[in-house]
């Protein structure tokens, strides 16, 4: 229907019909539904609503309430509202201190809005009267009275809503009636209750309400449940709390103790007696005058008492006395260990000193370093019962987190102390000797850097005040000894490796191994498989394993080969089978199977472009071939067998010294059209080091100028551009690698020869060593004459 200015045009047919309607002051609400029938209070803002209420008030009528639809117009429109509202009756009015009026109304009657007929002073609108259908039925009256049930119910569930509400439901006598009464009682959103104030049919209005109170009702019941079940835990508390005390004070007037302070007692008793410094005996009693204020159920109670637990377990002043006796203490080395000259030398030195001046020493930091299975972690066992002193173990290997030396604080749910702590715990004395095993592969990440933390505990002038996270007190760690072993001592960071003092634990030469296996792995291994006397192993036996079926700087897999055979000599002796008396090498493929590694791996004949060198692992020393080819090309060098930094730049260097040095070395090639490929066998291991400067530069010099390198020569050493030879580390790991391999003659840095007093007096009659200083000396060793070379290389 077309409009202007706000007004609907009508037909002249029905002119007359609207005339007769009645016309009211217009009040329109942002937030308010008013029913018929029911009292309720209008809060009225705009000009326009507080004076069309005051002339309602002034000439005794009544005025139309219609809902916004949008409650932020501020001067609405017929299309701005709901077309049905409520013709209400004015009662008292109210002026309000923030500007607004209070009216209290009366609902008549619901109205449809057919036009505003009036905007200023104030809206008047022309509304038609809705009827109000008040025939009742027996469907009618069952529904009523089923309503009426659901809302007493909601009535006694809610907290919200008062006893007199279903009085007067009870009281309301028609369909429609009772539906507004309830409608308006509800706490329900604003829209549902224009919908309700739309319902013009009683019945279909009553349904609706019927709908709202069993929603309604669930809502109630489920919330109810939840406040009984919260409730009967509280009471529940309270009550165990009143009866605990009562209870206590029962006992308490009896002179009887209750189980807590019984506890709380013996924890005081034993606080008093663990001998703990006076600082920690303070913050002890503390923590348990705190316990003892909290009720049994507090989350905090198991968190001190777990505290409490760990203080009273740590010992504080218990310490076992030292073996001085240094030839018993030399002699049990020596029947555990076969060699480890220093690490034997240095434990002796200390109880020497520890014997002599006691009170002014410092408990040593060693690092034991070495390759696998060489005898670092049973000598930390052995210089304990040497000492008589307690063994703890620690395995660093793996671990990221500080936490794991520290502790986490007690903050956190399930914290522990670290692990120095918990060892020491485990030790029960204040002066073990406490191994932290593999401390060269500690990692570091987001959670921070253990070998930082480790800082503390292995500095002399700090581990006296040791700081635990968990325990937030001071613990003495400076009576302990400490060792530490590594493969390597290259990952170690350098400021752990400033405060320990490194004993190296070499590789084992064949005769070590030979009498390590006599004295002490075929034994136990003879014992542990239930063997007496038989089988014997023969040397030669001995041998064929230590050549053929290991090749390690230790005795781990020797061992365990040793084991291998016993084991098929145990299922013979239990099936009731003749088994040997002795083990002889032929015996061993029987056993063992076919040999794994070749004894004396070296070169089977001289070649050009192939030397020699020998390398470092933490396996211990081993042999390392390069090879070195020449293609037409470009002048390219191509490196390859995974070779680090370090190493790539002594392959330049080489490479650098031979062009230099061209002319004096006969080498007639036109390096400008030459491609050099060096390259290192066994390209799945990373290799890097300084130390093959010389083998590269040999293998190199070799190709180019057609001479073959001597297969029986083994090198070793840094070169510069200049074609000196510098020193190089490792060199017993290196020298027994050479050694193991059959080689006869090594070339070793001269800087170097003051090492040879670690090599064993057996190798060193055995092999030649020859000791250079430039290239020029290396040369004439490594390479053969001129005219064997194309005789060897063919």
């Amino acid at each position: 229907m077309p409009r202007k200015n706000g007004k609907k045009q009508l037909s002249p047919d029905s002119t007359g019909e609207m005339l007769d309607l009645p016309i009211y002051a217009l009040v329109p609400v942002r937030d308010t539904v008013i029913f018929p029938h029911l009292m309720s209070p209008l809060s009225v803002g705009r000009e326009r609503s507080i004076r069309a209420v005051e002339a309602a008030l002034a000439e005794n009528k009544s005025v139309v309430v219609f809902l916004q639809r949008d409650p932020e117009i501020q001067d609405p429109t017929i299309d701005d509202l709901f077309p049905v509202g409520t013709e209400v009756a004015v009662g008292r009015m109210l002026r309000m201190p923030d500007g607004t009026t209070n009216v209290i109304t009366q609902g008549n009657a619901r109205v449809r809005i057919v036009e505003i007929v009036q905007r200023d002073p104030y809206l008047c609108a022309r509304v038609r009267p809705i009827p109000e259908l008040s025939e009742k039925t027996l469907e009618t009256e069952a529904l009523m009275r089923a309503v009426l049930a659901l809302f007493e119910k909601v009535v006694r569930l809610s907290q919200n809503m008062p006893e007199d509400a279903y009085v007067a439901a009870m009281n309301a006598d028609t369909p429609g009636w009772l539906s507004d009464l309830i409608g308006s009682a509800l706490n329900i959103e604003l829209g549902k209750r224009q919908e309700l104030l739309e319902t013009l049919d009683p019945v279909v209005r009553l349904q609706k309400i019927s709908v709202l109170l069993a929603k309604e009702l669930d809502v109630l019941e489920l919330q109810n449940k939840i406040h009984s079940q919260v409730q009967e835990e509280v009471d529940k508390s309270q009550r165990e709390y009143y009866l605990r005390e009562q209870m206590r004070i029962i006992q308490h007037e009896l002179g009887e103790m209750d189980t807590q302070t019984r506890e709380n007692n013996e924890l005081k008793e034993k606080i008093e007696k663990a001998g703990m410094p006076a600082e920690v005996q303070e913050k002890a009693l503390h923590e348990l005058d705190r316990m003892g204020q909290m009720p049994n159920a507090a989350p905090e109670v198991g968190i001190i008492r777990t505290y409490l637990d760990w203080l009273i377990a740590l010992p504080w002043i218990k310490a076992t006395s030292d073996n001085l006796d240094i030839v018993a203490a030399a002699k049990l080395l020596d029947e555990q260990h076969y060699g480890l000259k220093k690490a034997k030398e240095r434990i002796l030195e200390y109880m020497a000193v520890r014997k002599m001046a006691a009170e002014k020493m410092r408990s040593p930091i060693l690092c034991f370093v070495g390759p696998p299975g060489t005898g670092k972690t049973s000598m930390g066992r052995s210089i304990a019962q040497a000492l008589g002193r307690s063994f703890v173990r620690v395995s660093l290997g793996g671990i990221h987190d500080e936490a794991e030396i520290r502790g986490h604080r007690r903050t956190y749910i399930g914290a522990l102390p670290g692990r120095i702590i918990q060892t020491m715990k485990r030790a029960g004395t204040i002066n073990p000797v406490f191994m932290l095993d593999e401390v060269d592969k500690i990692g570091a990440d987001f959670r921070g850097d253990p070998s930082a933390a480790l800082l503390e505990v292995l500095d002399p002038e700090q581990n006296n005040a040791f700081s635990d996270h968990y325990l937030d007190v001071l613990y003495d760690l400076s009576k302990v000894m400490f060792i530490t072993t590594a493969n390597i001592l290259d990952p170690i960071p350098p400021a752990l490796r400033d405060r320990m003092e490194v004993i190296e634990f070499p590789g084992y030469i064949e005769e070590e191994k030979l009498a390590i296996s006599k004295t002490f792995l075929i034994p136990r291994q003879k014992e542990e498989h239930g063997l007496h006397e038989t089988p014997k192993f023969s040397d030669d036996a001995i041998r064929s394993l230590i050549r053929e079926y290991t090749y390690e700087a230790g005795v781990r897999n020797l061992e365990r080969e040793i084991a291998n055979v016993c084991r098929k000599v145990t299922r013979l002796v239990a099936e009731n089978k003749p088994c040997p008396a002795t083990v002889s090498t032929e015996a061993l493929f029987k056993y063992l199977g076919p040999t794994k590694f070749t004894y004396g791996i070296k070169e089977e004949k001289d070649q050009i472009g192939v030397a020699t060198g020998v390398a470092v692992s933490e396996a211990g020393g081993d042999t390392m071939s390069v090879e070195v080819t020449l293609m037409r090309g470009k002048g390219g060098l191509l490196l390859t067998g995974q070779l680090g930094d370090v190493m790539q730049e002594s392959a330049q260097a080489a490479l650098s010294y031979a062009r230099t040095h061209a002319n004096e070395l006969n080498l007639k090639v036109n390096f400008d059209k030459l491609d050099i490929h060096i390259h290192v066998p066994e390209g799945a291991i990373p290799k890097d080091g300084p130390s093959a400067g010389i083998t590269i530069a040999t293998a190199l010099i070799s190709a180019l100028s057609h001479r073959a390198v001597h297969r029986d020569v083994a090198m070793t050493g840094e070169i510069t551009l200049r074609g000196r030879v510098l020193p190089i580390g490792g060199l017993r790991d290196k020298v027994l690698a050479a050694h193991r391999a059959g080689l006869k003659t090594m070339l070793i840095p001269t800087k170097n020869k003051k090492d040879m007093v670690d090599i064993p007096k057996k190798v060193q009659r055995e092999m030649n060593f020859i000791y250079v200083e430039r290239m020029d000396q290396v040369l004439p060793v490594a390479l053969t004459r001129a005219g064997r070379a194309s005789k060897n290389s063919k």
